[in-house]
């Protein structure tokens, strides 16, 4: 998720055209208390049930939790970029990712 804050304001357009939402099992206090500690620019939900993560093939329920999953939700409310698992070390997952948002953004939502 650092990753994600470092590289928010060119990844993810500065949150224009785009809105990112960190997904875990982690309690919904847990989630806010972290996120205003590392200063996170966009949002968290919990999934404490792993209902969510269930539905997307992303909850592991031997283990209870969440594998590194990312989905790029269209404009259309469809899945539109899946990387399952999401190579959080590797350059080249990001530039996808990038590359997915930038075909997915409205116009003028460019990079700053």
């Amino acid at each position: 998720m650092e990753a994600y804050r470092d590289q928010y304001a060119t990844l993810f357009n500065g949150g224009k055209g785009v809105t990112l939402i960190g997904i875990s099992v982690d309690s919904d206090t847990a989630l806010v208390s972290w996120a205003k500690d590392a200063r996170f620019p966009f949002i968290f939900a919990s999934d404490g049930d792993g209902a969510v993560g269930t539905k997307y093939g992303a909850y592991n329920p031997e283990n209870k939790v969440d594998n590194r999953s990312l989905y790029v939700i269209g404009p259309d409310g469809r899945i539109a970029y899946k990387a399952q698992p999401f190579r959080q070390s590797s350059a080249d997952a990001y530039t996808e990712l990038e590359a997915e948002i930038d075909k997915l953004s409205p116009p003028g939502a460019g990079r700053p």
